[in-house]
Parts: structure tokens; sequence; C-alpha cells
């Protein structure tokens, strides 16, 4: 044993005279043909590489029904065929490889020290078997994204132990209906409302459960209640007293909504009829000059009205704990944009000129002494507050929402819609289910009758969900697990070492929690 370079060097060889089993026939031999030696790295000892010279040697099997004529000799625990370290060291790599991948992985046993590459450590992994599954009873299934708004998967989870089954390279109807195929016997399969799972059930596994997720059910109502409050957005804002004490008021037009709302109407139009006429995404982005993320966004929203109310509307801003003093400022006569924001900075605020000017400009024709209108809530808050549940709302927002509510009888009746609706998700009444969808649809003018119609159509799954306690609550817990270990290798991992990391890390943990000894 010595000591060189920052290297703990050990030298050993086998003993003569311990006889060696052939590994095909098991008969012992001490005949020897020759020797080599073999150089094994091993874990560090005392901050420095160890390194393990041994000389081996290789046998004669003398065995007359052995069609092997000689063996290289091995030792138990410390070598294995063609391997250049210890079974502890590769069992250490190799941990270390299952929890944090590459880079990362290379940074940490750089501090051992037992200096690897990424590119080894990810060797390590993807030679590690898959952990042993079985075909579950209770199936969750759900999309990740790999590439987010471009490429997208599926994860398969066993809903009873919450563990990861495999992962799918698309989220196809065909490739779930062909792994149910591969993997009979499963009852039960909580989903999403997407069709292309739904279908890959009902094709491959027909005798399979399907149940809805509540969470995805309400997910949807909440978002035909955005669409059909960005329609009405209008009727958001208060019109104030009406001097001629109008006895109705009615639902304003849309249409009126500035020179915002004309240019993305103008765009929303013009996007949508060059994609009618059957050009792509980019060559419209080239006619009308508009970045290609803009054209798909114009593309995906079925009304200009629904990109007219942003959600900058309801974003906080660095000027909200400074605006009582500018309002005071403005009350007492001072409306230069300058000067306010001058004193402004004095008072610790950061923002630039054009914040000020930009808010003073909503009232800047209005008489010196006047407060500024109150914003009127944005679309997304305004859905929240209708998708909420009254008990847990406060007194003002109450307030407001009866008033948008008074002054918009479509938003009105699809209120009591939802709110009927989530009284029937709260007590799990499923037989209440028919006769919502009946009401729903009868009533035309609330906007909801397209949710309505789709609840028909993937009846039996809804039900379902309202009657059963099965959910696909674990299976998002497990896209989340997902996201965490995208972000750990930057994004870059291809869906096999993907794969095999999310299943090894799931076992691990598995393992861990049964291993972990108790706390007194």
């Amino acid at each position: 044993m010595s000591a060189e370079g920052g290297v703990l060097r050990i030298v050993a060889r086998t003993p003569v005279s311990v006889p060696v089993s052939c590994p095909d026939c098991g008969a012992p031999s001490l005949r020897r043909h020759s020797g080599y030696q073999r150089r094994l790295a091993d874990g560090a000892v005392g901050g420095r590489q160890v390194s393990i010279e041994l000389t081996i040697r290789r046998l004669f099997c003398d065995a007359p029904e052995c069609v092997r004529v000689t063996f290289a000799e091995q030792v138990e625990g410390l070598t294995v065929r063609y391997g250049r370290r210890t079974p502890q060291l590769k069992g250490l790599l190799s941990a270390i490889s299952v929890a944090l991948a590459g880079r990362a992985g290379e940074r940490l046993v750089a501090r051992l020290p037992v200096p690897v590459s990424r590119t080894t450590l990810l060797g390590l992994v993807m030679v590690l078997p898959d952990p042993p599954a079985r075909t579950p009873r209770v199936l969750g299934v759900d999309e990740f994204a790999t590439r987010k708004g471009h490429k997208y998967g599926t994860v398969l989870v066993d809903c009873e132990t919450h563990a990861p089954i495999d992962l799918l390279p698309d989220r196809e109807a065909a490739t779930f209906a062909a792994w149910l195929t591969e993997h009979p016997g499963v009852e039960i399969i909580c989903r999403d409302r997407g069709g292309a799972f739904a279908d890959g059930a009902r094709s491959a596994a027909p005798d399979a459960v399907q149940i809805a997720d509540l969470w995805h059910i309400w997910h949807n109502l909440a978002e035909a209640v955005q669409r059909l409050v960005s329609k009405h957005s209008a009727c958001l804002r208060d019109p104030g007293p009406d001097p001629e004490s109008v006895p109705e008021v009615v639902c304003p037009p849309v249409s009126q909504a500035g020179r915002l709302a004309a240019r993305v109407q103008q765009h929303h139009t013009a996007v949508h009829e060059l994609l009618d006429q059957g050009l792509s995404a980019r060559a419209v982005a080239r006619r009308l000059d508009l970045a290609r993320n803009t054209v798909r966004r114009y593309a995906r929203a079925a009304t200009w009205q629904e990109l007219a109310t942003g959600r900058w509307q309801n974003l906080p801003s660095t000027l909200d704990p400074y605006k009582p003093y500018l309002h005071r400022r403005w009350n007492e006569g001072h409306t230069s944009g300058a000067k306010l924001h001058a004193e402004l900075r004095e008072r610790g605020f950061t923002g630039s000129y054009s914040v000020v000017r930009d808010y003073l400009r909503r009232f800047r024709h209005a008489p010196a002494g006047t407060p500024p209108p109150p914003r009127p809530p944005g679309v997304r808050k305004v859905t929240g507050w209708i998708t909420r549940n009254p008990d847990r709302m406060s007194d003002g927002d109450q307030q407001k929402l009866k008033a948008i509510l008074a002054r918009c009888p479509e938003l009105e009746a699809a209120t009591g819609h939802v709110r009927s609706f989530a009284a029937m998700m709260a007590i799990r009444s499923a037989r209440r289910l028919p006769q919502w969808i009946a009401d729903a649809r009868a009533d035309e003018h609330h906007g909801l009758r397209g949710f309505a119609d789709g609840l028909l159509t993937d009846f039996d799954a809804v039900a379902q969900g309202l009657s059963t306690e099965w959910s696909s609550g674990c299976v998002e817990g497990r896209v989340t697990d997902i996201k965490l270990l995208k972000r750990q290798m930057a994004g870059r991992a291809g869906l096999p070492l993907l794969r095999k990391r999310v299943l090894l890390v799931a076992a691990d943990r598995r393992q861990h929690r049964v291993t972990r000894p108790a706390v007194l």
C-alpha cells in the first residue's frame, strides 16, 4: 500500500491455493493457465482516491462435459466481469446519477473525490434495470410537456400506490391503447377530459371503468366562465350614477373597447381570414408582420374579446403603495407628471417616469380635485368571484360581484348554474347531473351550453367522477416531479433518460420510506 500524488494505491493478489468454481459448470479448479493484473477504482479514503491493483489467475476447467476451456477468477464483492470499479463504488455513482443526473452529479463526485464525467454518470443510469412494476388495478393517466406548447408525453401512475409506472412518448390514443393491450387487467382508469385517453381506453380496455377527474371538470367549467366574462367584459365597468334614472340596466355591447381593443379585433379578424385560406402560421406572421407566437395566440382565441381584456389588468404594480399619496397630490392641484414622479422617487419609488405618466393619463382630463376613477375588475378576477365559494369571499367582493351581475343577466344566469354545479360536486351527487345538464342546455343565453354538451358526451365518466373517491390527484403530483427532474437537466433530457430517472427516483423514495427507522 502506498500514497502517491493524492492516490492511495493498494497492491494485492488472490491466493494460489484456493480453488475457484467455473462460472458455467461450477466445477472447482486449481490448475493455473496464466495470470494478469486488474486495476480497480474504489471509494475514497481520507480524502484520497483509491486504486486497487489486483493480480488474478486464469484457470483451466477440467470438467469433460463443460465447453469452457479457461476462465478468469472473480473476487466476490470486489470484482465483476469487465468492471473497472468495485461494486460499492459503482453503486455509489449509480445512486448519485439517479438523484442528480449529469452535470450536477459530476460536480458532486469531484468533491468526494471520485472524478468521473457526466457522460459516465448518464451511462450508469441507463444500464440500471427498471424497477419491477405490476399491472395496476386503478390506473391514472395524464399528459406532461417535454417541450411546452410543442411536444407532450403521457405519464401512467398506479393510483393505489401513487407510483409512476411508465412514460409514453406522446399523448395519442393509439399509443395509450397499445400500452393497455400489452398490460391487460386494468379495472379503473382515472383521466382528464381529453378525448385521446378516453378513446384509447375505450378501444383497448372496454371493460374498464373510466373516471373523469373532478379537478379537470371544474377547470373546464372555469374556462367556460372566463370566456363568457371576457365576452361581456364591458359589463365589468361601473357606469356611474345615471341622472335620468333609467329603470333597467342593459348589458352594453362589447365593441366599444378603445384603441387597443380595435387593434386586437383587426388582427384577430385578419389572422383567422388568412388561416381559413390555408396559410400556415409562419406565412400569416410574415404577411401581417407579427411574431409567430402572437399569431398562434390569435388563432387559439375563438373571439377577439378573449384577448382584448388581458391578464395584465390585474397584475400588481410598483406604483400601488404610492397611489394614495399620488391621489392626494393630484386633488391638491399638482398635475405635473415629472414633479409627481420626482416626489415619489424621494419616498422610495423605483419605477420610471412612464409608469406615473401612464397612470395619470386615465384622469388627465378630469377637473382638478376629482379623484381618479376606480379601475374595473379584470376578467380573471370576476371569473374567480363567480367560481369561488361565496362564504369565502369578502363583503366588498360580494358587493362588487352583485353589482356586475345586476348589469348583465347572462353572467347572473351563469353564476346560478356554476354554484348549483359546485353544490353537486361538494356532496358527490351524480343523480343531479342529468337535471343540471338539461337546465344548462335549455338556457341558451348564459354561455355554458358548450360545457353542458361536453358533459353529456362524456356522461358516464363524469358521473363516475361525481360518485367515487378515485381521482387524478396523484398523477398531478407525479407531473410535478417530472417538471423538477426536467429542470435539473436543464430541459435537455430525452424521453429515455427522463423515463429512467422518473421510475428510479420514485422507487428510491419508496425504498427509503420502507427502510427509514422509526423516530421515537
